[in-house]
């Protein structure tokens, strides 16, 4: 039996569930991560090799890591290298061609895109984002592994990545974890039995 890939979600939300701002604003984030949560970031990207985006989220991914990569910065060159030199597989009905290295653009059915790339050969795919692309990989049941990590803020109004569901989607508790900065990283797992 061939062993299947896992599509794991790793994402950053405020405590009402949003992931962005009304516009997209992403302000909110606490960024003053300390040595433990690092790790537990790097943990959980070690068996990946391959980040699944979205068009809108890949324009700033993509060349923030690259950037990042660049600087050389001991404290995160391994990270962003890493970041920079994983395949990754953008989400997109608009673009024609990858404007970046290391991409390849994936245009037709979000699950029968998916559920190929899980039967690819190979480690985890780790998704990103953006917003819609999550929202619809929730909505058909496609995440294995929520990496949650909750901001001690309330945004009121924002974009929400678990509306859309038709019906209740159970999820089992994995770990969870505060750190210093106030972020609780939580891990979930859909209950499929």
């Amino acid at each position: 039996m061939l062993n299947m890939r896992n599509v794991k979600l790793q994402m950053q939300m405020t405590l009402d569930g949003f992931v962005a701002g009304p516009n997209g604003e992403m302000d909110w984030l606490v960024w003053n991560w300390d040595d433990e949560l690092k790790a537990y970031v790097g943990a959980i990207t070690e068996s990946i090799d391959c980040i699944l985006l979205g068009r809108n989220l890949a324009q700033g991914f993509i060349p923030a890591w690259a950037s990042r990569a660049e600087e050389s910065n001991p404290e995160e060159g391994e990270f962003a290298q890493k970041m920079t030199d994983l395949p990754k597989v953008v989400f997109s009905n608009s673009l024609d061609k990858p404007a970046w290295e290391n991409v390849t653009l994936a245009g037709g059915d979000l699950v029968e895109e998916v559920n190929r790339l899980k039967q690819q050969p190979g480690n985890d795919l780790m998704l990103y984002g953006g917003a819609s692309l999550v929202a619809s990989c929730i909505r058909h049941n496609l995440i294995d592994e929520y990496n949650l990590f909750v901001n001690p803020v309330i945004l009121g109004k924002g974009m929400p990545i678990f509306n859309g569901l038709d019906g209740r989607l159970k999820l089992k508790l994995v770990h969870s974890q505060p750190f210093s900065c106030g972020i609780v990283a939580v891990r979930y797992e859909p209950d499929r039995s």
